[in-house]
């Protein structure tokens, strides 16, 4: 009967001795996971020091998504025999210089994708793959310092399509007026001096006009989280229904190295765009009758960071 408690007392000991144990190490990993974080701060720190200093900087990041489906014999479809496939990637690339006096900041965005919708049923129906999303973007920013956050500059934006229908049409911007870079990750561009070259062919109808240029780009890395965001407006002096804007998103989470998760979004409104699609089905229609809807895109897909 003696032997019952004292065999309590050693499983007792155990369990303290465990508890203690479990508590020393979680009391070890806090401490460890405080220098963690004070490292993290003082090398954020310095890179932010980096980041500061004159000279090249280059920075590239991708989206790739895409999928693949198969039907046979499956009546609850409109086509029970057929194959839908659709593949898009989009890139984000930079290169800034960045000196006491001056800067020089260069961009491009590509975004393109394929589709296809194969019914197996009709002989007629097309297996090839449709580009279903093509949007080319460059721009080149030169801003001279004045202070430390304005500067006087100039501007070149030009946007197209890249696999069909290239500079057919094809915007260009070129003009000049003031930057304001209130931090590192913030451009905000105003060029009230600037003119829209609008290039087109195959009888469409496009017009240039003189008006305001205004871009406000942002770009911040949170841990392994990027964000780009970039707005594009053109507000024309001649007429409202010749103004445009494009504003583009892209999320880029890091998981493990490279490799990461993307969302990319874009919206625009364009007029002529609209006024030329639409004419296509109505001949008689005029530019200001036409329904200037949203445009948007998306894309969700594996991330590769180029950097």
């Amino acid at each position: 009967m003696k032997r019952i408690p004292l065999f309590f007392i050693v499983l007792l000991m155990a369990f303290s001795a465990t508890a203690q144990t479990k508590e020393e190490l979680e009391s070890k990993k806090a401490a460890a996971q405080d220098s963690l974080d004070v490292l993290k701060k003082r090398t954020s720190a310095i890179q932010s020091q980096i980041d500061a200093l004159p000279g090249w900087r280059f920075n590239a990041f991708g989206t790739v998504g895409g999928s693949l489906s198969g039907f046979n014999n499956w009546y609850g479809k409109e086509t029970p025999n057929s194959s839908v496939g659709n593949f898009g990637f989009n890139i984000n690339a930079s290169a800034d210089k960045i000196e006491d006096k001056y800067f020089w900041k260069n961009a491009m965005n590509l975004n393109i994708s394929w589709v296809k919708s194969d019914d197996k049923d009709d002989p007629n129906d097309s297996e090839d793959y449709e580009v279903a999303t093509d949007v080319l973007n460059l721009s080149s920013l030169y801003g001279f310092k004045l202070t430390k956050s304005f500067a006087v500059s100039a501007f070149g934006e030009y946007r197209s399509t890249l696999v069909n229908n290239f500079n057919d049409p094809g915007f260009l911007d070129l003009g000049v007026g003031g930057t304001w870079t209130p931090f590192n990750e913030l451009v905000v561009v105003i060029h009230p001096l600037n003119y829209n070259f609008v290039f087109s062919s195959s009888g469409v109808d496009y017009q240039s006009s003189l008006g305001a240029k205004i871009v406000a780009d942002y770009n911040k890395k949170f841990g392994a989280l990027n964000v780009k965001s970039n707005l594009s407006v053109f507000l024309s002096y001649e007429d409202g229904d010749y103004s445009n804007y494009t504003w583009t998103n892209s999320v880029n989470y890091n998981v493990w190295k490279n490799l990461g998760l993307g969302f990319d979004l874009g919206l625009r409104k364009n007029k002529q765009e609209a006024f030329n699609y639409q004419r296509i089905d109505n001949p008689g229609l005029e530019l200001p009758d036409a329904d200037n809807k949203l445009q948007s895109y998306w894309l969700f897909g594996l991330t590769y960071n180029l950097k």
